[in-house]
């Protein structure tokens, strides 16, 4: 993870680096662009804060071996339980189509959007409670 971390620090100062010579070059050109400039601007930011947070975590825990690392490791070593998924569930489906008529609204028509907000809120509502009611509460 150091070297990650360093690794980001170098992309970083790359990327910052390489944004002030095309500010430069669009003021000498004559044509200022602002969208060149500020994708390569925060694409540095997010690498600097991405070596922020690795060095902060190196800090924080020391210096460990990645079961990616090492030779005598099992596929199990590097596969943590990342959570529960209830295959049996709506509110997943639910949820992706009130966003999609959320996208929707935002791209056609407000009113849209408007009346399928509180559609979304129900589905939010629902998947995070769906285990405190019915056959699987616990």
């Amino acid at each position: 993870m150091r070297t990650t971390g360093r690794l980001m620090w170098v992309l970083g100062g790359s990327f910052l680096t390489v944004d002030l010579a095309y500010f430069i070059w669009s003021q000498l050109a004559g044509n200022f662009e602002l969208v060149g400039l500020m994708t390569i601007g925060l694409s540095g930011a997010l690498c600097l804060l991405l070596a922020f947070y690795f060095g902060r975590v190196v800090a924080a825990n020391g210096e460990f071996e990645w079961a990616e690392d090492r030779l005598d490791a099992n596929i199990d070593d590097g596969d943590p339980e990342v959570g529960f998924y209830s295959p049996w569930s709506w509110w997943p489906i639910l949820l992706a189509a009130a966003t999609a008529l959320i996208f929707t609204g935002v791209a056609i028509s407000p009113w849209i959007a408007l009346v399928a907000a509180p559609f979304l809120v129900v589905c939010i509502t629902g998947w995070v409670f769906q285990y405190y009611r019915g056959y699987f509460a616990r």
